[in-house]
């Protein structure tokens, strides 16, 4: 399958929305330290994060990888089929963006980042580009626009969550 939008890998780039999309944007403080870093890294790499908000997750690897096909499943029915694009593993940075793929109810492309900053300040990035691509998705409006954005900061909360027991570091 191929994607359904031209600017593949685009989220690499701070800021970047193509026209005719819609931009996402979410930060989320974590937490502090070293310890809190791996634990979310890893908890956004192995789809935990995802896992833990309620979304259903089939993929073809255990962790997230260039090429590796992901079906997300909201509310338990809408299937929202995507490929990974591109991955960072750093000192200091982690992460993974995936691609839209026919099926799903959006077009555009969706980035994860777990950075720590040099005061040690871990943070989750979450952004994206997007417009409809089903009936549905168009008929909801602002108001999908609206659940991206609630569902980008519940993926911060969550993934905050995940991550108390490290904040003893």
């Amino acid at each position: 399958m191929s994607f359904t939008y031209e600017d593949v890998g685009a989220t690499r780039e701070t800021g970047f929305c193509p026209p005719g999309f819609h931009p996402l944007h979410v930060r989320t403080r974590i937490g502090e330290g070293e310890a809190v870093f791996r634990r979310a890294a890893e908890a956004v790499s192995t789809w935990e994060m995802h896992r833990a908000i309620g979304v259903g997750v089939e993929a073809t690897a255990d962790r997230a990888a260039p090429g590796v096909d992901v079906t997300m499943t909201l509310a338990g029915m809408i299937k929202a089929p995507c490929r990974i694009v591109w991955t960072v593993s750093e000192y200091r940075r982690t992460g993974w963006a995936y691609g839209t793929l026919p099926g799903h109810p959006e077009c555009g492309e969706e980035a994860f980042l777990v950075e720590r900053t040099g005061d040690g300040t871990v943070w989750l990035t979450v952004s994206a580009f997007s417009r409809a691509a089903k009936w549905y998705a168009r008929a909801g409006g602002a108001a999908t626009r609206g659940l991206q954005q609630a569902y980008a900061r519940r993926c911060g909360k969550v993934l905050r969550q995940l991550c108390e027991p490290e904040q003893q570091d």
